[in-house]
């Protein structure tokens, strides 16, 4: 089951949600080379410095108690994600792994 995590147009911010049970902190900044994140799982960190790009999962692991991964999709095409059309043209999706 996928669920859009809401973020929105904005160049820096923070968020906590709860997936899957887990408290998770995320956080995006748009910079000259693009939209990265840094997300935080129970309060432990994942990722830093993550470069976010159309389509592609952000954790790619299963090293982190989230057993699910997100990622961002463009709703018109293709275009790696920027700050001004997340939440929009630009949706944050969180799916489980299939362990099937």
């Amino acid at each position: 089951m996928a669920v859009i995590i809401p973020v929105g147009a904005v160049a820096y911010q923070s968020l906590r949600v709860s997936l899957s049970g887990h408290a998770v902190r995320l956080t995006l900044q748009q910079r000259g080379t693009g939209l990265y994140a840094a997300l935080w799982v129970d309060g432990v960190a994942v990722l830093a410095g993550a470069l976010c790009q159309d389509r592609t999962w952000l954790v790619r692991h299963n090293a982190c108690a989230l057993p699910g991964d997100m990622g961002f999709v463009d709703t018109q095409g293709t275009q790696d994600p920027d700050y001004t059309g997340l939440g929009s043209r630009f949706v944050l999706v969180y799916a489980e792994r299939d362990n099937g």
